[in-house]
């Protein structure tokens, strides 16, 4: 509550100016021309209503934000624009270009369950464009279509939703489009054909010779790259969990500033699917400049290859080999002689099938801000978690949702937590939901997870937990645990401001939680074992050690209390630290849920295996 009302003082106009325009992307020098942008009425003047939370009519003006971005568009794409009704410096207009745009469609859900109201803004536009004379020189369509979940202005009535955001993104991807097809209709890259030259449609060859103006292609200049492999320990022998670098060094040798070339990755797909891009851009090298970029992936807990190669190219502006290609062989650390023996994975035990459960699992080894230090297993902690409760557990692939990495922002978290699990679940269904990270906790003890675009400066940028215990307990569930596997920061990256302890569960505290420390603190993690601590006696919790009565079951009791008796000794003889696990709430210790079958182990284990 101290949060919210901290919020709620600074008042609307303030919330709304924490959101930037998202950028346009950069696709390459002006074309050279001259455009003159006419804005239609019908797109100048768009807008829509809505019903916001308190059943009030909403006019919601769209037209002003999508003309300001194009115009903003139309600048980066051309050497000079000027807007309907002022006149171009240089006389005449090489092309003029008018939009116009269909009724856009908003779709604003107000009697959802949640505080965040799903939405959708489709905006609809035609871009025609004309040379000097006024000839025709095609014309092209514009759609652009944004889910969201809207949150609600942090006021006193709480009655509006913040549409900003959605506005800007969706006129955002409106105009990248604008720029796209701009670029191909006027391309300066591509040659003009020699007379009677082959291979260029009729079609595109009468529109380049219309366009005056565009000149012929300057030579592209000499590129060199190095491109180099690079792992965590430095034996170039990849293992389960690590993460590894492909780094690349481009030079320009030339004389001239070199625009537009790419670094592409291409190999063996499963190993590829890490990479959370493929695809580089290297921006403009200055003449005897160089760049350096990086392809960074997190490997997957088990390699279906022990060798395999990247290949790296370099391309130029028009998507030819600016130099000739290089190969980067990797080897991967046989699975016979991994240390870790949780990394290999049970085979499936006959007859578990639970086409009822579902399970949540989110693991983050890295941030869209570098400036929050990552748990290093917690992508492979979460996809181990996902593999034993799929073999272990009996649940489907479907009724398995993975997110790691670039792939848990905070919409992937809520579209699994809001959308997915409460379209399946049914009042007979055990919900796990694992999370393997960070989480900070504010002054007054509210508790945050941190998402891949979370910012330790930025409370709507991080996930209350408050916001995931209310729809977990909505959810129509037999049993809802919650698993924490991380650091537990501090308000402030410093960690120095002084907060209250964390809170992990509300006042009716329907979910059951494990949670890896206590108070505040770093849960430990192994470079020996690949794993948090808490994770690592999770899973051999799982696999058949904690069955303590040997039935073939392992229940959440029988977990939680082998988990707290085996953490807590590791981490003082290993690792010379404490670290006490938590079951929150405490005095549910005797209740009937805490007899729910989390696997069914087909191996059998002696007690308290160290």
């Amino acid at each position: 509550m101290t949060l919210l009302s901290l919020l709620a003082s600074i008042g609307c106009e303030t919330i709304k100016s924490r959101f930037s325009r998202q950028a346009l992307p950069d696709l390459g020098p002006p074309v050279p021309l001259t455009v003159q942008l006419d804005i239609d009425p019908s797109l100048a003047k768009a807008k829509t209503e809505y019903i916001d939370n308190c059943s009030r009519i909403h006019v919601f003006s769209i037209g002003p934000t999508v003309e300001d971005t194009l115009i903003q568009a139309a600048h980066q794409t051309f050497r000079s624009v000027v807007v309907a009704g002022s006149q171009a410096a240089g006389g005449k207009p090489d092309v003029t270009i008018r939009v116009r745009m269909l009724d856009p469609r908003f779709k604003l859900q107000t009697d959802a369950l949640y505080d965040r109201a799903p939405a959708e803004l489709s905006l609809d536009a035609l871009a025609e464009f004309f040379d000097a004379s006024g000839t025709p020189l095609g014309e092209r369509p514009l759609q652009a279509t944004r889910k969201e979940r809207l949150q609600l202005e942090l006021t006193q009535q709480r009655c509006d939703y913040i549409v900003d955001p959605l506005l800007q993104d969706t006129s955002t991807m409106l105009a990248t489009q604008f720029m796209q097809e701009a670029r191909v209709l006027f391309a300066p890259a591509m040659p003009a054909p020699a007379a009677g030259a082959t291979g260029m449609p009729a079609e595109a060859a009468s529109k380049t010779a219309a366009v005056p103006g565009t000149p012929a292609p300057a030579p592209v200049q000499p590129l060199s790259f190095k491109a180099t492999l690079l792992d965590e320990n430095g034996n170039l022998l990849i293992e389960s969990g690590e993460r590894i670098r492909v780094r690349v060094d481009v030079v320009n040798t030339g004389t001239q500033t070199v625009q537009d070339s790419t670094i592409r990755l291409t190999g063996p797909q499963p190993l590829l699917a890490q990479f959370p891009a493929t695809t580089l851009a290297t921006g403009a090298i200055p003449a005897a400049g160089s760049k350096s970029l990086e392809f960074i992936a997190t490997m997957p807990q088990s390699a279906a290859l022990q060798q395999a190669e990247l290949q790296v190219a370099l391309l130029n502006a028009s998507g030819q080999p600016a130099a000739p290609p290089q190969t980067l062989p990797i080897s991967f650390q046989p699975t016979a002689a991994l240390l870790e023996d949780v990394d290999h994975i049970p085979a499936a035990t006959a007859g578990a099938q639970r086409p009822g459960d579902y399970l949540l699992a989110i693991g983050l080894s890295s941030y869209r801000e570098q400036e929050i230090v990552a748990r290093k297993y917690a992508s492979l902690d979460a996809e181990t978690v996902a593999a034993y409760f799929q073999t272990l557990g009996g649940l489907p692939h479907n009724n398995v949702r993975l997110l790691r990495d670039w792939s848990a922002l905070r919409p992937d978290i809520e579209e699994a937590v809001l959308d997915w699990l409460p379209a399946k679940t049914t009042k007979d269904s055990l919900v796990v939901v694992y999370f393997a990270g960070q989480a900070m906790v504010s002054a007054s003890g509210d508790t945050f997870l941190i998402p891949y675009d979370g910012s330790m400066g930025s409370p709507t940028r991080l996930y209350p937990l408050k916001e995931l215990e209310t729809a977990l307990g909505r959810l129509k569930a037999k049993q809802v645990l919650f698993v924490f596997d991380g650091t537990v920061l501090k308000n402030g990256a410093d960690g120095r401001t002084k907060a209250a302890a964390p809170k992990w569960i509300g006042t009716s505290g329907p979910v059951l939680h494990m949670i890896a420390t206590t108070g505040f603190g770093k849960s430990l993690e192994s470079d020996t074992w690949h794993h948090g601590l808490f994770t690592y006696y999770l899973l051999r919790g799982l696999r058949g050690e904690a069955d303590v009565n040997r039935n073939g079951e392992v229940t959440i009791a029988e977990v939680t209390a082998y988990i707290n008796r085996k953490v807590p000794a590791a981490a003082r003889s290993t690792f010379k630290q404490e670290q006490q696990p938590q079951i929150l709430p405490t005095q549910r210790g005797s209740e009937k849920s805490l007899d729910t079958v989390l696997t069914k182990p087909s191996m059998a284990f002696p007690p308290d295996q160290p």
